[in-house]
Parts: C-alpha cells; structure tokens; sequence
C-alpha cells in the first residue's frame, strides 16, 4: 500500500474517533441507516407476492395485504431515516463544535513563529471551511457508506436468492467498477489538496483587503488588489473544475457500466432454458432490485469525492491541531516581582532567517529603572524585548527575572506580571469598559477602571461618548482615532499594574497635547517599576534611567541621555543630531 494512501487512512481513523466519542446516538443513527437499507430490499422483495399473487393468481388475500404491507415498509422506513438522518447531523455539529474549540484553542497557545509563517487569511480558512468538509465526510460519507452497502448486501442476497445464475451474470461488472474508483480516488485527493490551498489563497486576499481597505483607496491600489483576487480566485475555480470534471466523468462511467451489465441480465433471462425457470414476479422482483442497485451505486462512486475532500480538510485541520504550543515547561510561580532583568550572552534567529537577529546580548536592568531602547529599524529591539515575555524561544543565553531563569516559570504567571502597550494598538470589537478590563482584569472595580482611564487621560473623551465606557468601538476600535485607541491601550496598561512594563512607542499615534499628558501618566506609572522602552524619538526617553543603543543585532552604547550624548562620533549623538536637525528643519518650514 502506499505511503499515501497509508495516510489517508491514518487521517480518516483519526478523523473517526472524534465520530465514536459519541458511539451511543451513534448506534442508534447506524440502527437507522440498517433500517432504512432492509426496507428497500423489502420492497424489492414485494414485488413477487404483489404480481404473482394479485395480477397472475389473484389471491384476495394478498391483494388485501400488500397495500398494508406497503404502509407498514415505508412507516418503518421513515422512522429509520429520521433516527439515521438527524442523529448523524447531530455529530456532524458537534464533531464541528469539538474540533473547531480544539483549534482555536491550540491557536492561541501557538508561538508568534508560527503566525510569522502562515498566512492569517489561510487560519481563518481552516475554521470556516475545512471543518465543514470534514464534517461531511465524517458524518454523510458515513451514512452513504453504511445504508448504501447494507443496501447493496441485502439487495444482492435477494436477487441471489430469487436466481444465482443472473445475479452471478450481474456482478462480474463489480471490479471493473472498483477498478474505476480506485483510480479516480488518487486525483480527487489531489485536487481537493489544492482546493484547500486555493481556499486559503482567496481567504487571505479578502482578509488582507479589508483590513487594509482605506490604504487601498487612498493609494489606488483598486486595480492591483483586483487583479491579485482574480489570480487567486481564477486559481480556486480551476481546481474546482477539475474536481467536478473528474466527478462528472466517473460517475456516468459506472452508470454505464451498470446499464450494460443489466442489459446483460435481462437478455440473459429471455433466453431458452432460463425463462421457463423464471416467473413473472420473479422476474420483476429480480429487475426491480437490480434497478435499485442503481442508486447505491452511485451514490457509493459519489461518496469517494466527499471522503477525499473530508481527508484533505482533516489534514488541514489536524496539521494545525499538531502544532507544536508554546513551550510552557516552567513549575515555578511567581508570586510577586521586583523586576530585576538580566540579559546573558542572549542569540536569537527566526525559524524563517539565516541570520542573527541579536547576538551576544549582555544586559542588566535593575528594579524600577526605565531603560530605553533606541536604534535603526531592525536592530534588534523589538526582538529584544519580546524575549522577556517569551513571546520567542532562546536560541542560545539565558534571561533572568529576580535571579531565575525566565524558562523556569509558567508562562501564565510569568505574563500576569508583564503588561505591554505595542506599537500596533490592538483594540477588540467590544465596549470601551471591555477593552480596558480585558482579560485577568475582567473583574476589576468601576473605580479602577475609571482611575486607569483617568490615568491615561482617556476619560477626556470618553465622556463625550454617548455611552461612556459602554460605547462599542466596532470592528478593530474603527470608530476611535489612532490616538484614542492607543490611550484606551495605555488605560489597559494602567489598569493590570504590573511590575514589568514594556512600551513599545506607545506614544506614537498622539498628538502633542495628548503626548505631553499621556507622559505625565507615564512618568507615575513607571515608579517602582521596571520599564523597557522602545523609542523611535529620542525626546521622549531622555529622562530614562538608561538607554541602550542597538545596531545590527548588538548593544554598540549604553548609558544616561547625558553620558552618551557627550560622546564623540557616538552612535546616540548622531542619531539625536539627525532627529533634531529634522526637526528644527520642520519647524522652520
């Protein structure tokens, strides 16, 4: 067998084990489906007595019987499809409902590494259209697969029992027909890979679009983004083509397959020496039943294009689902912090690069020092400072937190005791009270509220809003400004109190006035605590405790705003030279 179809089969038993978790209104659904396949041989099977006994003998009773036993097939038989039919869509929700709270929550224990290879449009796919593909596959493919081969078994049992030599005739076609599934299995595996692909494509196009959509208009890019989203989505609609050509082809294949072999049969049953061993109702019966072979049969050619799509989703979903989470090893707890930090001989390169991004970082941060991280873009900073969380795994060094290497806590109590204001505001489609007191401090008082929103001097403005803190902000805080949504971040900051506080130019998207308060907050926040700074300006950390100049991955200065501006030809007093004379420039004009 091979490797492949080895997988395949791999996936799908996974996939089927998510099925036996509910094994109880699983039977009942698989007693339904046996019902409903017994009843359509019983109907076959009626056809004989119904000729034979009501047209040719004329027997009263059976002719009082047979629209009795009618009623009676179809009643059973629906009872059966509705046990089979819901209690299957039942599993098919909640096979959705575990596997789609399994992934987001795998996703939110993933590392930033993985985020920084995939594509957000080809996650979003994953929850929106893989799952309901492998639902299908583990829930209707199912019920096709069972009634229908049930069907299939007791209908041919029948017909062997109503004449072995016809029905022998019959299925010498059945491995021509399981030749032809075979083949056609490996393409649809192959295209429904690629429509996976596709999907995510035309996933992150849209997502990117709209997120992005007033830089489109402003800059124009109506044309250049349309025509990306027709490649893509041009891209989806061959590979769904192929997948229904190679439907449309196979299907009528075996369909004709199955028309010859019953011509066959039916020739074969006129012939001298079989008709006169053949009644009417036999002969009806046995026809009836090949005719509803028919329909299992093809739905059975069918159901291999809905498991295909159902393994190639799986695999999508499962690869998410195997990720390797955030290495969360540590046993230690921290009860409390001093916020004494210290960098040692610290490397560190992305998965995705060659390249060092920091190298040999040594670096001590004392308790309630705001140190401040000034330098090129890609210098290192960021980097630098998202260690600290462990938003990133070491690569060779250690970081110390009151003496203990950061990887022996849990990573919970490690950021319980870090709050953090990036220069991307990150703002959720809720209210402003939400916002603020998000996540550990969903439970904190009206008062602190008020008072860190104070802080932030977000208040101002916030009490113009028709619901005050009630106000939902919509989709990404679209209705605030950058500056609002960066102090409604500051305010979230204040709020978890944290000891470590990182800002990464959480004052960037302010106006002056906004700026010079915000500082005024920013400078009783920082006391007696540990605070890392990173700075595009320099006039906004001039009163740090200590800066650290980065160049191409390494610390080149370190020391007060005073010390390192006294430096000839240093790295600090060339970068503070070229901003101030930007600015001077500026306001000149």
């Amino acid at each position: 067998m091979q490797e492949n179809q080895v997988g395949s089969m791999a996936t799908y038993k996974r996939l089927m084990s998510y099925v036996t978790q509910y094994w109880v209104v699983f039977l009942f659904a698989v007693l339904g489906m046996i019902v409903v396949a017994l009843t359509e041989t019983a109907f076959a099977a009626l056809m004989k007595p119904m000729l034979n006994g009501s047209f040719v003998e004329k027997d009263p009773e059976i002719i009082a019987l047979i629209p009795l036993a009618l009623i009676a097939i179809f009643l059973i038989r629906a009872i059966g499809s509705f046990v089979s039919g819901y209690g299957m869509s039942w599993i098919g929700r909640n096979l959705i409902l575990t596997i789609r709270n399994q992934m987001f929550t795998k996703m939110l224990t993933l590392p930033d590494s993985y985020f920084d290879q995939n594509q957000a449009g080809t996650t979003i796919s994953k929850f929106v259209y893989d799952t309901e593909q492998l639902a299908n596959a583990a829930t209707q493919s199912v019920t096709t697969l069972i009634r229908d081969t049930v069907t299939l078994i007791a209908l041919i049992a029948w017909m062997l029992y109503l004449n072995v030599f016809l029905t022998l005739c019959f299925i010498v076609a059945a491995p021509l027909i399981g030749v032809l599934i075979a083949v056609v299995s490996k393409r649809f595996r192959t295209v429904s890979r690629r429509i996976q692909t596709s999907m995510g494509d035309v996933s992150s196009i849209v997502d990117q679009s709209v997120r992005a959509q007033r830089v489109v208009k402003i800059f124009g890019g109506h044309e250049f983004e349309s025509n990306e989203f027709g490649l893509v989505n041009k891209r989806n609609r061959q590979q769904q083509l192929k997948l229904a050509f190679t439907t449309a082809l196979s299907v009528p294949v075996i369909q004709l397959i199955i028309a010859v072999a019953m011509a066959g049969v039916i020739y074969l049953a006129t012939m001298d020496g079989v008709k006169e061993t053949v009644d009417v109702g036999t002969f009806m019966s046995f026809f009836f039943s090949m005719m509803m072979l028919f329909a299992p049969m093809k739905r059975l050619s069918n159901v291999n294009v809905d498991i295909q799509k159902g393994i190639a989703a799986a695999n999508s979903a499962f690869n998410l689902l195997d990720q390797k989470s955030e290495n969360d090893t540590g046993t230690k707890e921290l009860s409390s912090v001093a916020g004494d930090i210290h960098y040692s001989n610290v490397c560190f390169e992305y998965e995705t690069s060659h390249k060092r991004v920091l190298n040999n970082i040594n670096l001590n941060i004392k308790h309630g020092q705001t140190v401040a991280f000034v330098g090129r873009s890609g210098s290192g900073k960021t980097t630098l400072v998202n260690l600290l969380p462990r938003l990133y795994e070491l690569n060779e060094g250690v970081i110390e937190i009151d003496g203990h290497d950061s990887r022996d806590y849990s990573l919970s109590s490690l950021r319980q005791h870090v709050a953090y204001v990036g220069q991307e505001t990150v703002i959720f489609s809720a209210t402003l009270r939400e916002n603020i007191a998000y996540g550990l401090m969903s439970e904190a008082s009206e008062e602190d509220i008020i008072k860190a929103t104070k802080a932030a001097h977000a208040m101002e403005f916030i009490n113009d809003l028709p619901d005050g803190l009630n106000t939902y902000v919509g989709d990404k805080g679209i209705q605030l400004s950058g500056g609002q949504r960066q102090r409604i971040a500051i305010a979230r900051a204040l709020l978890r109190n944290s000891p470590i506080l990182i800002l990464d130019e959480a004052t960037s998207a302010l106006d002056t006035e906004s700026e010079r308060h915000i500082q005024e907050a920013l400078e009783e926040l920082v006391k007696n605590r540990t605070t890392m700074v990173i700075a595009h300006r320099l006039s906004t950390i001039e009163n740090a405790d200590l800066i650290v100049v980065m160049d191409q991955g390494e610390i080149v200065e370190q020391g007060t705003h005073e010390e390192l501006i006294q430096r000839e030809n240093g790295s600090y007093s060339a970068l503070h030279q070229i901003q101030f004379k930007n600015a001077d420039e500026k306001s000149v004009v």
